[in-house]
């Protein structure tokens, strides 16, 4: 699947998820988040009948892919800006079954490792200090959980509001990483979520890492 094709698929799945009512967002995520899938979940009804493919212009991926031991493990996040913040979409399968993983940006985008060693730490350009998602103090790149259903499946959707897609501090180019263990959201300097088991580079529609 290629990156056009993989952006296009991660936007049908926020209209389907909305159309469903489950958007499977952060428990303690703002409202901004809320905002955003009912009007999704309006357009969503408004084009039921025949599908219109939603504006993706301005969104960025990455294909996740496991680590050496974790060939099962494969998805897809996706981040798109809006008026409240970046729209964060995550899709994993083959985790653990109803397993917390967490998941980060890292400061390099390298998955060469089989390990993925190689995509070094959490991205943290105003050295602040780990933290979770809604801290008032946390690393850019610090995302919290994924929560797996019994199949090992997990889907997540906010809006995020420290992440940036363009600039000196864009995530562009940086690692998405999902840990083994979950992210205990204090613990320093990492939250202490053990191994990496997938890794994936954020890039443009076209595969393009700069921006």
């Amino acid at each position: 699947m290629n990156y056009k094709t993989l952006i296009t698929a991660a936007s049908a799945a926020v209209f389907l998820a909305a159309c469903g009512g489950d958007t499977g967002t952060h428990g303690e995520h703002s409202a901004a988040a809320e905002g955003y899938a009912e009007r999704e979940d309006h357009a969503v009804h408004e084009h039921h009948a025949s599908y219109e493919r939603p504006d993706t212009s301005g969104a960025f991926a990455a294909m996740l892919h496991g680590t050496e031991g974790n060939d099962n493990i494969h998805g897809y996040v996706m981040f798109q800006p809006t008026d409240e913040g970046v729209f964060v979409l995550a899709h994993v399968e083959g985790l653990s079954a109803n397993g917390v993983h967490g998941f980060h940006v890292h400061e390099f985008g390298d998955c060469s490792a089989p390990d993925a060693t190689s995509a070094g730490g959490h991205f943290n350009p105003h050295g602040a200090d780990h933290g979770g998602p809604e801290s008032d103090e946390r690393h850019v790149g610090d995302l919290g959980n994924l929560q797996a259903d019994e199949t090992g499946m997990a889907h997540l959707e906010w809006v995020d509001h420290k992440l940036e897609l363009s600039g000196p501090n864009s995530i562009v180019g940086k690692a998405v990483i999902v840990h083994a263990q979950p992210d205990d959201l204090t613990s320093q300097p990492v939250g202490n979520a053990g191994a990496r088991i997938a890794c994936g580079v954020i890039v443009d529609e076209d595969g393009e890492h700069q921006h």
